[in-house]
């Protein structure tokens, strides 16, 4: 990841800096708030600021939203101020770190923005297969589109394609077309002038800019918008791209990888996605295929995840018990990976004993039981009569969200709509007044 410091810290800079390294993270510093914006401006952008709570917090976070710069905001001050703290999080900080740094604290913070460990496990046939066709076409310049069921580790392929190609050395830059709103993807992607809009108070450069001679990583793709796909097929095939704003073309030397969750040649037919962007995309497909149709992943990839979150929470990982892994074996996994990820999770703090036992793992499928006298019961079923349809899908889709740890991606998938409608209907239920899960939040209350 890399992380922009602005400020000096009375000296306390030099610790946060090396801890954030030892975690792996790319750090650049810059003196004040305008050395640092024009830092962002000019291409060396940033997965995470983190600021001196000294300076207007509250300016910096309106300069980015201004000038349509998405990133997130750590404050972090001398000693424990609270009022300090307090005033930078109503400004918009996502977290305020006292100084001196605290070790696990800063790791915590850099986890939370970036996945520390980019290593693909697998042992099954059908992944050995797909890494083999991955590294043959990897050196290659051709466009790569990466297709497969939402959690199934599309991003993790695309930055192997990258490590593995000549341009592992330069900037891998991924940018998710369904996480940033549609007035703001296209100055996130091509950058804009001075003056383009109101707020744009400089030149600012675009990711494809950033990424030149490395890799562009176009996560779920199919969110894009009709009119700015025409932008973006131009892009590809002049290898060129315009500013908002600008007044003439800018050469890019860029590998494009593309991913989607969605039957793509379905949403040609639609009228959603462009055929003939379709076509410049995918000029190698690589399916990944779901975690169903690679049983052999399963149990490999729930003893990786025991093994990290046992380290992360400082307890030893058990072992799975005989009818723990028949279990798992037996569950269909419509979340893929990460539920596979998010249930290994709770089970290491559910667990307890010397193996990791069935009731400490929480499945979708356990929605059903069988009673004394033979009949099914569905535990997840109720009195729907006198609900309205409204209400019902409310209900269905904020249970869908606690369930997938406010992952709004995944949720989507399960519920068959789109990642725009999705963040339509929570809108209007936070307006509404109803709590909306956020991301890393768990269906149970208790962990």
């Amino acid at each position: 990841m890399r992380l922009l410091i602005i400020g000096t810290l009375d000296g306390q800079i030099g610790g946060a800096s090396r801890i954030a390294i030892d975690r792996g993270a790319r750090v650049t510093q810059a003196d004040n708030i305008d050395s640092g914006l024009e830092t962002l401006r000019k291409g060396n952008s940033a997965d995470l600021l983190m600021v001196d709570v000294n300076f207007d917090i509250s300016a910096l976070i309106e300069s980015l939203r201004n000038e349509r710069i998405i990133v997130p905001v750590v404050a972090c001050g001398i000693g424990n101020d609270t009022q300090a703290a307090v005033r930078a999080i109503k400004a918009g900080a996502k977290e305020y770190i006292p100084l001196p740094p605290d070790t696990d604290l800063i790791a915590a913070v850099l986890s939370a923005v970036t996945e520390e460990d980019q290593t693909i496990i697998y042992k099954d046939p059908a992944m050995v297969k797909l890494l083999q066709l991955a590294d043959q076409v990897a050196p290659s310049n051709a466009s790569i589109l990466v297709t497969g069921e939402s959690g199934t580790g599309k991003e993790l392929i695309a930055r192997h394609l990258h490590n593995k190609s000549p341009r592992a050395k330069e900037r891998f830059i991924a940018v998710n077309c369904a996480a940033i709103p549609e007035n703001l993807l296209e100055s996130e992607l091509f950058g804009y002038e001075k003056g383009s809009f109101t707020g744009a108070v400089s030149r600012r450069i675009g990711k494809f800019e950033e990424a030149n001679r490395g890799t562009l990583l176009l996560d779920e793709i199919t969110e894009m918008d009709p009119r700015l796909q025409a932008k973006l097929l131009r892009a590809i095939q002049e290898r060129e791209i315009d500013r908002v704003g600008g007044s003439k073309p800018i050469s890019i030397d860029v590998r494009i990888v593309a991913t989607s969750n969605r039957d793509i040649p379905s949403e040609v037919t639609k009228g959603n996605f462009r055929e003939d962007l379709y076509f410049r995309l995918n000029v190698v497909n690589l399916t990944l295929p779901p975690l169903r149709k690679r049983p052999q992943d399963i149990e490999h990839l729930s003893k990786h995840f025991i093994n990290k979150f046992a380290g992360d929470n400082g307890v030893d990982p058990l072992p799975l018990a005989t009818t723990t892994i028949d279990m798992l074996n037996a569950h269909s996994w419509p979340g893929n990976v990460r539920e596979l990820e998010n249930t290994m999770h709770r089970a290491v703090l559910l667990a307890s004993g010397t193996e990791i036992e069935p009731n400490a793992i929480m499945l979708r499928e356990q929605q059903a039981k069988t009673s004394q006298d033979g009949e099914k019961e569905d535990t997840n079923k109720t009195n729907l009569v006198g609900s309205t349809v409204a209400a019902v899908e409310r209900n269905l889709i904020i249970d869908t969200l606690q369930h997938c740890l406010g992952n709004r991606t995944h949720a989507a998938n399960i519920l068959g709509i789109s990642i725009r409608t999705l963040r339509n209907k929570l809108k209007l239920y936070n307006e509404q007044g109803f709590q909306i899960p956020t991301p890393g939040e768990t269906e149970n209350p208790s962990i």
